[in-house]
């Protein structure tokens, strides 16, 4: 039996939030799921800001929250599909579009909010909670739950 570990990483300010987000965005291949659990303002836009840029995205990314989701094209023929269920009790056809994205071969997904989906999500897949005990101050526990996942945590240590 594999036993994948949890690590917790606690950043200060938005600056430490991005640079985390960017090593893990270094590292990512097609394929790759992220979920990301906090509360509203917690900073999973800016975390998923930082992934971006360690994608070779340059566009500015935005939160999917009103548009439930938003892709940007990366460099190396990688794309980043980051969606935002908050507003969806019953996500209809962006399930089936998000299955279409997980089934993408050059697509790497982040997801908030993904209780509504929770079926779809891949079974290997990186969830990182986010806490925010201080204004500045966050917790995030990277939680793996497969071997890839249990890499990419790996590699922010």
């Amino acid at each position: 039996m594999l036993y994948f570990i949890e690590m917790t990483i606690t950043v200060h300010g938005e600056d430490e939030m991005k640079a985390l987000g960017k090593r893990i965005g270094s590292q990512l291949k097609a394929g790759d799921c992220i979920e990301l659990v906090g509360d509203v303002g917690a900073g999973k836009t800016t975390f998923t800001k930082g992934i971006a840029v360690g994608m070779g995205i340059s566009e500015t990314v935005q939160s999917p929250t009103f548009t439930i989701n938003r892709t940007y094209e990366g460099s190396a023929g990688l794309r980043l599909s980051h969606y935002d269920f908050y507003r969806l009790s019953d996500p209809g056809i962006m399930a089936d579009e998000l299955a279409e994205s997980i089934d993408d071969k050059e697509t790497v997904i982040i997801i908030e909010w993904g209780e509504v989906v929770a079926s779809i999500v891949p079974k290997d897949h990186l969830r990182i909670e986010i806490a925010s005990p201080s204004e500045e101050s966050r917790i995030l526990t990277l939680v793996p739950s497969g071997e890839r996942s249990q890499a990419l945590a790996g590699g922010v240590a």
